[in-house]
């Protein structure tokens, strides 16, 4: 599989809920670097980190956490780099924004992954610390 067509069914298989297809694309020991300063940004290291920070989030916008395509993914070699509109509410405080999640693909599987967003200070408030 090329780099893309690993992070395509990554990503399908998240926008169908099947959590488990979705993490065996990715390496055992694979980092996500969430960014920012809010009680889930740093780098996670591993499946069951990422999968908890995942969860969490889950579970603090109580399910209302969207993450949309928004354009063709593109690669440059071993990165490929896929626009997003994130959206999601917790209590009175929503996010609705723009970013872009850089992953880097080794060996067919997902090894790194970074995330930007249009507004970093906005998603920090958001999430809280």
């Amino acid at each position: 599989m090329t780099a893309i067509e690993v992070v395509t069914a990554y990503s399908i298989a998240l926008s169908q809920g099947d959590i488990s297809t979705a993490f065996s694309h990715f390496s055992p020991d694979a980092k996500w670097h969430q960014p920012g300063n809010h009680q889930f940004a740093g780098t996670k290291k591993g499946l069951d980190a990422i999968g908890k920070m995942l969860g969490d989030m889950m579970g603090t916008t109580q399910g209302s956490l969207v993450i949309n395509p928004t354009g063709a993914l593109m690669s440059n070699g071993n990165l490929v780099s896929f626009p997003v509109h994130f959206s999601g509410k917790i209590g009175e405080r929503t996010v609705d924004m723009n970013g872009v999640d850089l992953f880097e693909v080794v060996d067919g599987k997902i090894v790194q992954v970074w995330l930007f967003s249009e507004d970093q200070a906005a998603e920090d408030e958001f999430w809280g610390r």
